[in-house]
């Protein structure tokens, strides 16, 4: 079940052909290294193929409950958030900020950051924004690429809250902002100017609202918009996904998953 494949046929992880193990590019879409090394098979047994929605409406669904289980008396219920995990709570599993980064050290907590969330209300919103957005970037950029972006935007957003005094942050707003700018990016790079629009129309009216709606950090929407528009821009979508970006995109998941485990374990004083 685990080993890797030396011989044989294999289905393209890209484009869904039939195409040798060993062959070092697909004849029909032209990826290199189709196969995987021979390791395609235990890839998409693993859930290579897996939408990225989902990853990421579960991990955080997952993220939230654990946040409540850890410290269930410090629940904060009622107002907007509905339920709310204590602060405690949040900055076990990695919540970033002023207080952590500078007084804390834990810098890691710019990547556990997005995955975490203060309330009911909060992380419906959000993913119902990933399932509008993610789907349209892994589209025009790929599954690898957008985990890029998502990641990348994820820190830039969170340290830009950080560096402006933000002394607890969470949530996937600043990689939400990032998807936002990498469609931006998409219409300035020459792909349709109505998706582009369309993403600073949600980008505008978003900021507005987090200006008008007390303690909403801005400043993590704004870094992760401009993240994710210069990752964005970086990554041609115009150019076929190479092995390289799912090799990064696979780090990046697994450098966010390290980074909640090491903020869990790593939290003097706290237990």
């Amino acid at each position: 079940m685990f080993k890797r494949q030396k011989e044989g046929s294999v289905v393209c992880p890209y484009c869904g052909k039939l195409v040798g193990v060993n062959d070092s590019e697909c004849w029909n879409c032209g990826r290199r290294n189709p196969g995987m090394w021979g390791f395609a098979p235990l890839l998409r047994r693993f859930g290579y193929n897996l939408s990225f929605v989902s990853i990421v409406t579960w991990a955080c669904a997952g993220l939230f409950i654990a946040t409540l289980l850890y410290d269930p008396r410090g629940i904060r219920p009622g107002g907007m958030s509905l339920i709310q995990p204590s602060s405690v709570s949040l900055f076990m599993f990695g919540a970033s900020g002023s207080i952590p980064v500078f007084e804390a050290g834990r810098w890691w907590t710019l990547l556990s950051a997005s995955w975490l969330h203060g309330g009911v209300l909060h992380i419906l919103f959000n993913m119902l924004w990933i399932r509008q957005l993610a789907p349209a970037t892994c589209e025009l950029f790929g599954t690898s690429r957008t985990v890029i972006i998502y990641t990348a935007s994820s820190i830039t957003g969170f340290l830009l809250s950080t560096v402006a005094g933000i002394p607890l942050t969470i949530g996937a707003s600043a990689p939400i902002f990032g998807l936002l700018g990498a469609l931006v990016a998409y219409g300035r790079r020459g792909g349709s100017s109505r998706i582009s629009g369309q993403a600073m129309t949600y980008a505008v009216i978003l900021f507005v609202f987090g200006f008008l709606v007390p303690g909403i950090d801005n400043a993590a929407h704004l870094g992760g918009f401009a993240g994710g528009f210069a990752v964005a821009w970086l990554l041609n979508p115009f150019q076929e996904e190479r092995a390289e970006h799912f090799i990064a995109a696979a780090v990046c998941l697994a450098a966010t998953a390290l980074s909640i485990v090491v903020s869990f374990i790593h939290t003097p004083g706290l237990r």
